[in-house]
């Protein structure tokens, strides 16, 4: 999935939520531009389960791993790549996806859209986790 802003800065999500990682390209940011990785921290943290029971058991820990265009918490103009690497995975609790699409989510469009190979195991472009309002 990709997305073009103000017909300048692209970002490309990769990934399933049960696969290896999950991650984003962000391209065309100028360089010099200061990044809080305190602040990112804290935005991913709500991602977090709650205790409540009305969320997942799984615990990821969230933390981003920058690959290129960050140096010294600034920008370098060059395409930022971070990733999630994805330590809880339960994908077998998925296996009966394939023929049932979960309300939230948009395991039918991906369906229809990639004639029906799309992941169905809680995949990023499809998870309610992504699509849904925070």
């Amino acid at each position: 999935m990709s997305s073009l802003w103000n017909n300048r800065i692209s970002i490309s999500l990769f990934g399933e939520s049960h696969g290896t990682a999950v991650g984003v390209v962000i391209d065309n940011l100028p360089p010099g531009e200061s990044i809080d990785l305190e602040e990112i921290a804290r935005f991913l943290a709500r991602r977090a389960p709650k205790k409540d029971g009305t969320t997942t058991s799984r615990a990821e820990l969230d933390i981003p791993q920058i690959m290129s265009g960050l140096y010294h918490n600034k920008t370098t103009g060059t395409p930022l790549c971070a990733m999630i690497m994805n330590t809880d995975t339960h994908s077998v609790d998925y296996s009966n996806l394939s023929k049932l699409a979960r309300p939230g989510h948009a395991d039918y469009t991906g369906a229809l859209r990639y004639r029906g190979f799309n992941d169905v195991r809680g995949g990023g472009h499809f998870s309610g986790r992504l699509t849904a309002p925070l």
